[in-house]
């Protein structure tokens, strides 16, 4: 270690903190000094702060004044690369660094002490008298050797009340010891025989793993159609990362997709990895981040933050379903999760693996372009085939009013409960019905407090607005016109095709999936393994069914509105339809019984419905591709969205002129300003907001532009700006 990375006692050193600071703050090292990378506890004003040592102090003040680093927490530094990460993530997106310090600190209590539990070993003493249970639990602990047991874990195995096992410590003939809660993981072997591959399979797993082993950077789309086995390869990967004795981490995009996967994980490596989620306990996330800065921790599992823990030799990182929109982060600090991993594989020397079926259209460009290395897997694993997909001319139906699941869709769900087999009924919109209008006065029921209407959510009686969570019971009058039993739902939510499928299979069984359904990640996991087990004859879903479950029953999907997201602003309305629709229809058929997928469709001619049903992938890719680059938009494009919001509208729209006025920074990369003109959700949470969209050449220097773009201003009051790189969403 050089001279550089450590401060003796006394010396001057910089400190980088979590609190909403412009700059770093220079303190005396502490007593028995401090290494650079250090997590300190220091004063600022009357609190303690935590913060990271990030160089030399400064200097150029009465050094009388300064204070000390109060100490040094017990975990390990921040590598220099994690340090070098965060600076780069905060220059790409525009960030304050305090603001991406505490992205890389959410680990709650990580001053604290390591936390304590009690644990029961054998003892030396003798019982005063034996019995059955008492004597199982001795067998127990001399079987295993004098091995440790939690409580719970001892009177498990030992088929025995907790009270036994205390019986027994007061007797001295069980010692009960405390021990540190933050232990290592559980050791992950990779030499364990993994799933037969296909050829396919084992060809893609060859290059994966002749990559890892370069030890060098380098980025692979792994395209596979749905249920082509693409977990059983990159795993394979992982494998490989572990026999070098690095590290891995697994991105998912949803947290009801870890409870599958990690016993496949638990099936390939004899042990379970860590989890990092929000449904992981506080102690258990302190745990994971302690761990993995140890190098205790060979693979985690986990959502989009976790590529902000502290790894200690990360050599592979995998972005499962990387198409996925929920890897961008839309608050706080606006990161994509599956750019920013492939930044810090970049620092690191690591290997990133980009999954899916239905690739963004930045991932199939870098591929396209060479930048990226691309796998394909194009057939489905074992028996299963690719479902037949076919649309129904919505226009040739005989429907009923209020109904949406037309005759021939009836059939084949009809078909299949025959069969014994599950279907699928698809819609994209949570709750009842999406508008509730007056039939008196013509009032959509609107949110109080944004620009959106209000949703009817009829299993909880209530309307519920889907900008800001704010609800209020559903109301027997118009609140308009005061017409009482005139209000009449528009269109249908999931709550309302349950209600019609109920009505139309009255002696199937239905379940319903629906991330606002559920009131815990552990109920959702527990609905669709019931599910994936046979429990169901109908699944009723949004989108939350499209990401990598496997229900092997499953023959039938129905997609009831195929046309939901076709039209709108949004410049990728076509492509998420695309993988949207894609990915739904890849429920079907993934066992040995063949599926069908049936889009309803008003435009069976449009041409993305067309791509979907042709399977033409990549003449749909080229066709977007085509109509970005004339446009000059994302991938062949830069844009960044500008957000000022304040709980007046006029002062905001005076703030968003003198900035479209006052331009020449962006003028000067080439780059255009569009607006400001109100958000298409003009209002959320009572705040007024107005949009500029910036759209620049593809090499132009946004940020830099953009930096200068807004240092003049002085934000005055409640308003407040927000910078989106690379925006995926424009409400």
């Amino acid at each position: 270690m050089s001279a550089q990375e450590y401060f003796d006692q006394g010396e001057l050193v910089a400190v980088l903190t979590t609190q909403p600071l412009d700059r770093t703050l220079d303190y005396k090292a502490p007593e028995g000094g401090c290494f650079l990378g250090a997590f300190v506890e220091v004063p600022l004003g009357p609190r303690k702060v935590l913060g990271v040592v990030w160089g030399a102090g400064q200097g150029g003040f009465d050094l009388a004044k300064a204070r000390s680093v109060i100490r040094v927490l017990e975990v390990s530094p921040m590598r220099e690369e994690m340090r070098v990460f965060l600076g780069r993530v905060a220059d790409y997106t525009l960030t304050p660094m305090p603001a991406m310090l505490r992205l890389a600190t959410r680990a709650p209590g990580l001053g604290d002490p390591p936390s304590m539990r009690k644990i029961y070993r054998l003892g030396s003493g003798e019982p005063d008298r034996m019995t059955d249970a008492r004597t199982r639990v001795l067998e127990v602990l001399r079987d295993y050797g004098g091995l440790a047991f939690t409580l719970k874990e001892l009177a498990e195995q030992a088929g025995v009340t907790s009270s036994v096992v205390k019986g027994l410590v007061k007797q001295g003939a069980v010692r009960e010891e405390d021990s540190p809660r933050d232990l290592p993981y559980p050791y992950l072997d990779p030499d364990l025989p993994g799933k037969k591959l296909t050829e396919d399979q084992a060809a893609a797993v060859a290059r994966l793993q002749a990559g890892q082993r370069t030890g060098d950077y380098g980025t692979t789309l792994l395209k596979g159609v749905t249920g082509s086995g693409k977990t059983e390869v990159y795993l394979e990967a992982v494998a490989e990362a572990l026999r070098m004795g690095r590290q891995a981490l697994v991105l998912l995009p949803e947290i009801a997709l870890t409870a599958e996967f990690l016993t496949r994980v638990e099936a390939r490596f004899g042990a379970r990895p860590a989890e990092w989620h929000s449904g992981a306990t506080m102690t258990e996330r302190r745990r994971v981040w302690r761990m993995v800065g140890q190098g205790d921790a060979q693979l985690v599992v986990g959502a989009r933050s976790a590529l902000f823990l502290p790894f200690r030799d990360l050599g592979l990182v995998v972005v499962d379903e990387e198409h996925d929109t929920s890897y961008k982060q839309e608050d706080g600090v606006h990161y994509s999760a599956r750019d920013m991993a492939v930044l810090r594989a970049a620092i690191c020397g690591a290997r990133v693996i980009l999954a899916s079926a239905t690739p963004s259209l930045e991932s199939w460009a870098n591929a396209e372009a060479g930048k990226y290395d691309r796998l394909d897997l194009t057939a489905r694993f074992g028996a299963a085939v690719l479902p037949e997909m076919k649309p129904i001319d919505m226009r040739a139906e005989q429907m009923q009013p209020g109904t949406w699941i037309s005759p021939s869709l009836r059939q084949a769900v009809h078909q299949r409960i025959e069969k014994d087999e599950q279907s699928l009924l698809f819609i994209n919109r949570r709750g009842y019905a999406p508008v509730t209008l007056c039939r008196a006065c013509g009032e959509q029921i609107a949110c109080d407090y944004c620009d959106a209407r209000m949703v009817e959510h009829r299993f909880l009686k209530r309307l519920m607005c889907h900008q800001c969570g704010e609800t209020k019971p559903m109301p027997e009058a118009c609140p308009s016109c005061k017409v009482e039993g005139k209000l009449a739902p528009v269109g249908p939510g999931i709550e309302r095709l349950a209600e019609e499928a109920e009505a139309t299979f009255p002696e199937a069984k239905i379940a319903m999936l629906s991330s606002d359904l559920f009131g815990s990640a552990r109920a959702l996991k527990a609905k669709i393994e019931e599910i994936a087990e046979g429990d169901a004859d109908i699944v009723i879903g949004t989108q939350l069914v499209a990401k990598g479950h496997n229900f092997p029953k499953l023959t039938l999907v129905g997609v009831i509105d195929a046309d939901l997201s076709l039209h709108g602003a949004d410049l990728r309305a076509a492509e998420r339809t695309f993988q949207l629709m894609r990915q739904v229809a890849g429920r079907a058929g993934r066992a040995d019984k063949p599926g069908q997928a049936l889009l309803q469709t008003f435009q069976p001619e449009h041409p993305v419905i067309r791509a979907i049903l042709s399977g033409d992938e990549e003449g749909f890719w080229k066709a977007e591709a085509a109509g970005r680059q004339v446009a000059g938009v994302p991938p062949y494009g830069r844009m960044a969205g500008i957000v000022l919001s304040g709980p007046e509208v006029g002062p905001v729209f005076d703030i968003g002129n003198a900035m479209a006025r006052n331009d020449v920074p962006l003028r000067d990369i080439g780059a255009q300003v569009f607006g400001p003109a109100p958000a298409p959700i003009a209002r959320i949470r009572g705040r007024h907001r107005v949009r500029l969209l910036v759209k620049a050449p593809k090499g132009a220097p946004i940020q830099d532009a953009i930096a200068r773009w807004i240092a003049p201003l002085r934000l005055k009051g409640d308003i407040r700006l927000t910078v989106d790189i690379d925006p995926q969403n424009f409400y």
